[in-house]
């Protein structure tokens, strides 16, 4: 009977262990660094992380890659919003919602639209491509809602839940290893291209 009743313990114990253990839903973006951010973003909703050249970029949810961009196509003169980001790359997260990051030194060679990545999987490394040249090293973070490819004002991030809100709430919380969902508004319409 004792016998029993301590397989019976060790069998709740080991079922606790496996929920108690499950994998988080979402992670900061960057691993294995120190890393600084604000709230708040120059002129559109979206955080800037810095981070030392090289740390790693990780993806924050799991889903499929949806945009690459490895040539750094991003001229002062021209500043052209498309080429702003430099080395990026963006997927769609299991959450329906897409997550941008961008100024990458490097994007590792198998992450291509429609690779699925893991939770944490490394998608590139912090660099200062497209218009942070000549800035310290960080990590462009937008949340946005999926569109058709290269609207890249949308992209690059865009207001959550009241329009205004950038990702820091959720980073803070994924940096402390809690998993909050980002509530996105999406229009009826896609806002029109800035003129900047």
């Amino acid at each position: 009977m004792k016998r029993q009743i301590s397989l019976l313990a060790l069998m709740i114990l080991a079922i606790n262990t496996n929920f108690a253990s499950a994998a988080p839903i979402y992670t900061f973006p960057v691993a294995g660094c120190t890393v600084k951010y604000g709230k708040y973003h120059h002129t559109y909703p979206a955080t800037d992380l810095f981070a030392k050249n090289g740390c790693a970029f990780v993806a924050p949810i799991a889903g499929v890659i949806d945009e690459v961009n490895t040539v750094d196509r991003w001229r002062g003169r021209t500043n052209l919003g498309p080429d702003r980001g430099g080395l990026s790359v963006s997927l769609i997260g299991e959450d329906g919602l897409r997550y941008y990051g961008s100024h990458l030194q490097k994007i590792e060679p198998n992450i291509v639209p429609g690779y699925k990545v893991a939770t944490g999987e490394k998608l590139g490394e912090i660099g200062t491509t497209g218009s942070a040249k000549g800035t310290k090293p960080h990590l462009h973070f937008g949340i946005s809602y999926p569109t058709e490819k290269d609207i890249w004002w949308i992209r690059r991030g865009v207001g959550l839940e009241k329009g205004k809100t950038t990702p820091w709430k959720y980073l803070q919380a994924w940096q402390a290893g809690k998993d909050l969902k980002p509530r996105l508004n999406t229009p009826a319409t896609i806002p029109p291209e800035p003129k900047k």
